[in-house]
């Protein structure tokens, strides 16, 4: 596999406390690479980076061996690198599959012109993109409630949207912030079996920030540690489980 991210000792201070510091990752394309480390250890902020989100002090980012340093989020979302949040942000006042279908850049009617003179092309554009919609919404597992406003969904069912608006976007890369937050555990089985179906019949490479470790050994390989602003250690989900470092650093006392 090839690196698809690249982040190269990248520093971050906030009114001069260090919260990013000489910290440098790879994420490999095809990847379902896990971050996990303690409150504070700098996880959020270095997906911000990516992400566009948040500027860097100093170091380089690279998506695609493109250097993407400091690029706007905007400009990373039609390349194919997108976040979600912890906390889902639909459009709450439209309904699931609406939501879906504001995603596709460059839509036709969001011209003026378009829609007074082009008003066929529109419509099959619109046609077409809700036909995509539609297949992203069954994918999901929420066809049920593609009609109902985004906003009466459970936090669960906002996160499965979330997910399906990255597939409106052809994404390359996923940050997946704490997905599993909030979302009960039948619905947190639909959205791990979703991301595996992603990655295996879509070729999306996924980054994913996850405090619930059963969901991290599920997913991830493999798993980076963060920890007071740099990497302690990569490896899989055992070899992290077992190390003295990690546990010190989740717990504040060493092994015995």
């Amino acid at each position: 596999m090839s690196t698809i991210i690249e982040v190269s000792h990248v520093y971050k201070a906030f009114g001069g406390l260090s919260v990013l510091d000489d910290c440098s990752i790879k994420v490999e394309e095809g990847s379902i690479t896990g971050m996990i480390g303690p409150n504070g250890a700098g996880k959020t902020t270095l997906f911000n980076i990516i992400a566009g989100n948040l500027p860097l002090d100093s170091g380089r980012v690279r998506f695609n061996g493109e250097d993407i340093t400091n690029m706007p989020a905007n400009e990373l979302f039609h390349k194919g690198l997108l976040r979600t949040f912890q906390i889902a942000h639909e459009f709450s006042n439209m309904t699931a599959l609406e939501n879906l279908m504001m995603v596709p850049p460059r839509q036709l009617g969001e011209n003026l012109f378009h829609t007074w003179f082009k008003h066929t092309e529109v419509r099959q554009q619109e046609n077409d993109v809700r036909q995509r919609a539609l297949e992203v919404i069954d994918f999901i597992g929420l066809s049920h409630v593609r009609n109902e406003l985004a906003g009466n969904l459970s936090g669960g069912q906002k996160k499965l949207l979330e997910l399906g608006r990255t597939m409106m976007a052809d994404a390359r890369v996923v940050l997946l912030d704490e997905i599993a937050a909030g979302v009960n555990r039948t619905l947190l089985g639909d959205l791990v079996a979703n991301i595996e179906r992603l990655n295996r019949e879509r070729g999306y490479t996924f980054l994913v920030i996850e405090h619930d470790m059963d969901m991290i050994a599920r997913l991830c390989d493999p798993v980076i540690v963060l920890a007071q602003g740099h990497v302690m250690m990569e490896g899989t989900i055992e070899e992290v489980r077992n190390n003295p470092q990690v546990i010190e650093a989740y717990f504040g006392a060493p092994t015995e």
